[in-house]
């Protein structure tokens, strides 16, 4: 007896750019190009968003998707023309669990910032009235997720985006040209940059994370919101590399830990229990004076070098190198005396940092100024590049959203 063919839902295809910005990479989309039902926020979007990069998966491997197993590459971004004035192109990030169904919106990618204005460029969201021919555009970007303005410098060169050329970004093996990006006034807008009132708080933790049961911690929100913590408070020197951390359940619990209470002290959630579905931010770090180290590329990194050592955990692991949003959260704090971070610095007055990460060193500039009480940060800027990947479409089972 012969059996009826089984239904199958057919795959659908959607316009797409895979990019590298910075440290990281991730599917671009334009909002146009995207199926109706995910034009708009909600629940179709984030599945087809979670269908596209592989996630959830058990397995943690995204092999059935765009991600790459990491916090890195598990990301996605939607640009549209700008609503906001004086703005060329908004830009809204989703950073997709790799083995949880959600996609977080609570923040920015500053690595992927850097990919936002050649994108925008190339496919006709700036208008080309401001693009010279040959020379520096100035792209205007209105980043979505934080209600913040960002501005590239994109290279063009005979009336395309230049991609190529010989700037240097430790994490990324090849080097491509230079986009310096420039994060407008970082601090959250609807509170104030440090959430506490202080520059250095005594974070309650449970007694098994910390003898005592209290850590010292700079609770911050510039680029996007952090945790600061000593180092030595937590049995390590801040010269670790990724398998130091990533391969020790204990240290990863012990930071989720201090990430929960820390996001609670900062008012982000009202309870520990609420951190799991808030992966992507708060971030949590730990800072230490500068010692000599070999990065992960075998690159020796002097304490003459750097003027402080930073790691950093993003989606509960240990960033291969910097994140963007966090090196602006870096730049930030040590621009005011008297944080953990200024501190680990040298302490004293500052418009820079250079620190040293798993992968090399980063220098990033910050201006901060006393405002009554508080402190505001008017811009942070750092050096990217960015580079296109793969571009043509990005194809779905069509019962994905």
């Amino acid at each position: 007896m012969a059996h009826a063919p089984q239904a199958h839902v057919s795959q659908i295809r959607i316009p797409a750019t895979y990019m590298r910005g910075g440290t990281s990479k991730g599917v671009f989309f334009r909002l146009q190009d995207l199926p109706e039902a995910a034009q708009a926020p909600g629940a179709a979007r984030d599945r087809l968003l979670m269908r596209v990069i592989g996630s959830p998966d058990p397995y943690q491997k995204q092999i059935d998707g765009m991600g790459a197993a990491t916090s890195s590459t598990s990301k996605t971004v939607i640009l549209s023309k700008s609503t906001q004035p004086d703005h060329d192109v908004d830009y809204l990030f989703g950073q997709v669990s790799i083995d949880k169904a959600f996609v977080d919106w609570s923040g920015n990618c500053g690595n992927l910032s850097a990919a936002v204005g050649p994108f925008a460029i190339s496919n006709g969201l700036v208008d080309p009235a401001r693009v010279p021919h040959n020379g520096i555009a100035t792209v205007r970007i209105w980043q979505a997720n934080i209600r913040k303005t960002i501005i590239a410098e994109v290279p063009m060169t005979d009336g395309a985006v230049q991609e190529t050329g010989d700037f240097e970004l430790d994490g990324v093996t090849f080097p491509a040209a230079e986009v310096p990006v420039a994060f407008m006034d970082p601090a959250d807008g609807e509170g104030a940059m440090f959430p506490t009132g202080n520059l250095v708080d005594d974070l309650e933790v449970p007694a098994d994370v910390v003898k005592g049961g209290v850590l010292k911690a700079t609770l911050i929100n510039a680029g996007i919101p952090t945790i600061f913590i000593n180092a030595e408070a937590i049995g390590y020197t801040g010269n670790e590399l990724q398998d130091a951390i990533n391969g020790d359940p204990d240290a990863l619990a012990m930071f989720e830990t201090i990430r929960a209470h820390g996001a609670v002290r900062m008012g982000l959630i009202q309870h520990i229990d609420e951190a799991a579905s808030r992966q992507h931010t708060p971030k949590v770090a730990f800072v230490a004076k500068p010692v000599d180290y070999i990065a992960s590329s075998g690159k020796a990194v002097k304490a003459s070098d750097v003027d402080l050592l930073v790691r950093a955990l993003s989606m509960g692991k240990l960033h291969h190198a910097m994140m963007g949003t966090a090196a602006v959260a870096i730049g930030a704090a040590a621009a005011i005396p008297g944080t953990l971070v200024n501190l680990a610095a040298g302490g004293g007055d500052r418009t820079s940092v250079h620190f040293g990460h798993p992968s090399g060193t980063l220098r990033v500039g910050a201006e901060a100024t006393r405002v009554g009480d508080d402190w505001a940060v008017t811009k942070a800027i750092m050096s990217r590049s960015a580079r296109v990947l793969m571009e043509g479409h990005i194809r779905v089972p069509g019962d994905s959203f």
